[in-house]
């Protein structure tokens, strides 16, 4: 990891990685861009390294943690991509049925990040599934930069449909109580919040930090949310108030969290956008609205 400290970093930084990462500006563009960020000891590699995910030394429930049973599965997607990899993970001593989580990932496939996500919510007591949207296309191919380019190749409606898949696959599972929720970052917090609007059986969403549905179909929404926001995320956070005022218009119910200076991907702990308060306090709230919900 590099030794920048996040401190010395501007904002602009930030967002022209936030650019990059969701396809705004390509590879070149990026250094090009980055290269004027780059005075005294910032160099363009050192503000890479910075910046990039770094998977190594943060994973914090591993994968052969003894307290869990967790592994891959395959499950039918019959209107996306056919057969779908996801991994699959539920404490060991379970003596009952489980609520269940599908965590959705970013727009790069089931990274280590998210696979540690999908063991977190497992750990605290739900049978939890990690869909790997790439899985028609080889699978996430070990780093986030081709994991990008590969999910672009992707139908968008066929991987809305594999992640919904994902839920009548989990809500049918022997080890699952018949209740399940979704939570999803970038790319996933979009999926969760299109996931409330297209399944009715739905018992509970929380996108972080995702676009928005259309007002006009709000109405169609069945499940509580749970919604968290970056204040620096201007981009997506923008969308918030008219979905919000689409909600009160439908007595949907909701709770929503705007976290004061943190960007968007704060909750990843891979990256220099992680902000260790706001990320704690957001899954803490998440885990409890996923135990009032999926018991």
């Amino acid at each position: 990891m590099s030794q920048i400290k996040k401190e010395d970093v501007k904002q602009e930084v930030f967002d022209l990685y936030d650019d990059y990462a969701h396809n705004r500006v390509d590879r070149r563009g990026f250094l090009e861009k980055l290269s004027l960020y780059a005075v005294g000891g910032l160099t363009v590699p050192a503000l890479m390294s910075f910046l990039m995910p770094d998977y190594s030394g943060n994973v914090q429930v591993k994968a052969d943690d003894p307290r869990l049973q967790s592994g891959y599965i395959n499950y039918p997607s019959p209107k996306g991509g056919g057969t779908i990899k996801g991994l699959l993970s539920k404490p060991v001593d379970a003596k009952k049925k489980l609520g269940g989580i599908i965590v959705v990932h970013e727009n790069r496939g089931l990274n280590p990040y998210i696979e540690d996500v999908a063991r977190r919510a497992a750990l605290a007591g739900f049978v939890s599934l990690a869909p790997d949207a790439l899985t028609p296309l080889g699978g996430y191919p070990g780093n986030d930069d081709d994991g990008r380019t590969l999910q672009s190749k992707r139908d968008p409606k066929e991987m809305q449909e594999d992640f919904i898949s994902a839920f009548d696959y989990l809500k049918t599972h022997p080890d699952c109580n018949g209740k399940v929720g979704v939570v999803g970052f970038c790319f996933g917090g979009g999926i969760a919040n299109m996931m409330a609007v297209r399944v009715p059986g739905l018992a509970a969403s929380v996108p972080f930090y995702g676009s928005q549905p259309a007002a006009e179909d709000v109405p169609k929404i069945t499940a509580p949310l749970m919604l968290h926001y970056a204040s620096l995320d201007t981009r997506i956070t923008a969308g918030w108030p008219a979905y919000e005022t689409a909600l009160k218009q439908n007595h949907k119910k909701y709770e929503a969290f705007i976290y004061e200076g943190v960007n968007h991907g704060f909750h990843n702990d891979t990256t220099p956008r992680y902000d260790k308060a706001a990320a704690e306090l957001a899954w803490k709230r998440t885990l409890d609205f996923f135990k009032a919900s999926l018991a």
